[in-house]
């Protein structure tokens, strides 16, 4: 008998229970299953963190955070002690919470921003964006509802729009540029104190506030701590924690077999210790042979000429799940491209690593800064791609800075290097490390040319010293 037409449609199945897998097999599909699940089970993971906070304010007195729901918020740039999340900029007053949708819906306020650059990234498990709230979007002012796709409540009166996500867990990180002056700091900190995040239970129709600057700080273990990032992810963990991702967070379409291979992995590893150690060993070869050499922004991405590289798909990787680990190892929660085109860079002109013992000049010509609508900046990364503590307390150039010399045919160089500019302004200049480093260009709401490559950031020369 021929199959029916019903028959012909279903889904394909996964491996049929009870199959034999080699060792070999394991290893394999292991190290898929690590390269595919890494970034949620990294979300995964801040969840637990997160539960602890008994109300939102900042983890060790600098990362803001809250319990599920909430958000917390600077009222400052973030300090250079930050070690939760790679590559933080000092150009927003930064914000970061986290919803876990078994708890219900929350309510995010938007203030009003007037012409001042803003915009709250909202990304599921996936670190895919779901929502469209920004500058760029010409969102107004008002209440908005941030909701799992599952849950069928009312919506109030005075909800602005509702944006919803199809995983357990999602992130909110609102953004409010602000200028390196005393004066734009005091005039920051009343829109920041109306950024708020908290369940719907608690919407009462009337916007609510906080003072930012008093937020209480809580212990933060080693979540802060070290040198590099905080490692959210375990590769003897991993394959523990993998049934609970494949479970909150489902199988698009066109992934139903993928799941299913992963599940017979873990149901494998369920009834055989060898196999589970085959796979632990497996996740512990992937972490160092493929996620590892992912962090360098040399191994990612589009390149670019000059040694530069971009990407062009940041918070909507749909099935390009290579760029989704990249993204998370090396800088997680990248906005989509229409809200920032981002640039990346570890190598001078000539193809060699960046580092303090040269010195080094990034020219711009007349007219052709980067093309934004919103703001660009140029930051200097040390190796974990952190700031590089300096006595100029000075991270980044760009927009928020309003001292910067220019040539006298209109053109901007800025420098960077372990020891001052011989040759040009300090004003100018990022200090470096003596050991090696990065430069990360970003042009917030770009105009198309940041996008479609007809522009491109210039070469990183040396200069002579």
């Amino acid at each position: 008998m021929s199959p029916s037409a019903s028959d012909a449609a279903a889904p394909l199945p996964g491996p049929v229970p009870g199959s034999r897998m080699t060792d070999e097999y394991l290893r394999t599909m292991g190290r898929v299953a690590y390269l595919w699940g890494w970034p949620l089970v990294n979300m995964h993971n801040r969840l637990t963190i997160m539960e602890k906070l008994p109300v939102p304010g900042l983890l060790g007195g600098v990362v803001p955070a809250g319990p599920p729901g909430t958000v917390g918020m600077l009222h400052d740039y973030i300090a250079p002690d930050e070690r939760i999340v790679a590559c933080p900029n000092q150009d927003v007053v930064y914000g970061f919470g986290i919803m876990d949708a078994r708890r219900g819906p929350s309510v995010i306020q938007v203030p009003d921003f007037a012409d001042r650059f803003w915009v709250y990234q909202v990304v599921d498990q996936r670190t895919e964006s779901f929502a469209r709230l920004g500058s760029m979007y010409g969102t107004k002012p008002g209440c908005y509802l941030l909701a799992a796709e599952g849950w069928d409540g009312e919506v109030p009166d005075g909800i602005a729009g509702v944006f919803r996500f199809d995983t357990r867990i999602a992130v909110c990180i609102p953004r409010v540029f602000m200028n390196d002056t005393d004066a734009d700091r005091a005039a920051v900190q009343p829109l920041v104190d109306q950024v708020m995040m908290y369940p719907l239970a608690e919407y009462t129709g009337q916007p609510r506030s906080t003072d930012w600057s008093q937020a209480p700080s809580f212990p933060a273990g080693d979540a802060t701590g070290g040198e590099q990032e905080t490692q959210w992810v375990d590769p003897a963990a991993f394959f523990d924690a993998l049934p609970a991702i494949l479970d909150e967070v489902p199988a698009r379409p066109g992934e139903e077999a993928l799941h299913e291979v992963f599940r017979s992995l873990v149901a494998r590893a369920a009834e055989d210790e060898s196999a589970a150690k085959v796979l632990r060993d497996a996740a512990a070869d992937a972490d160092t042979t493929l996620v590892r050499e992912l962090f360098e922004f040399r191994n990612i991405g589009v390149p670019l000429d000059h040694h530069w590289s971009t990407q062009r798909n940041g918070a909507a990787f749909g099935g390009d799940y290579l760029s989704r680990t990249a993204m998370g190892k090396a800088n997680i929660f990248v906005n989509t491209p229409t809200e920032t085109a981002y640039f990346y860079q570890d190598q001078d002109e000539s193809g060699e690593l960046l580092t303090g013992e040269h010195g080094y000049r990034l020219t711009f010509p007349a007219g052709a800064l980067p093309p934004v609508r919103g703001f660009w900046s140029v930051t200097l990364y040390n190796e974990h791609h952190f700031f590089h503590r300096n006595e100029l307390h000075r991270y980044s150039l760009g927009t928020k800075n309003k001292s910067l010399s220019h040539g006298d045919d209109g053109s901007l160089t800025l420098y960077a290097g372990a020891r001052p500019p011989a040759d040009g302004d300090e004003a100018n200049w990022l200090p470096a490390p003596d050991g090696r480093f990065s430069l990360y260009l970003r042009a917030y709401w770009p105009d198309e040319a940041a996008l479609d490559g007809s522009w491109r950031p210039p070469a990183v020369s040396r200069t002579a010293r």
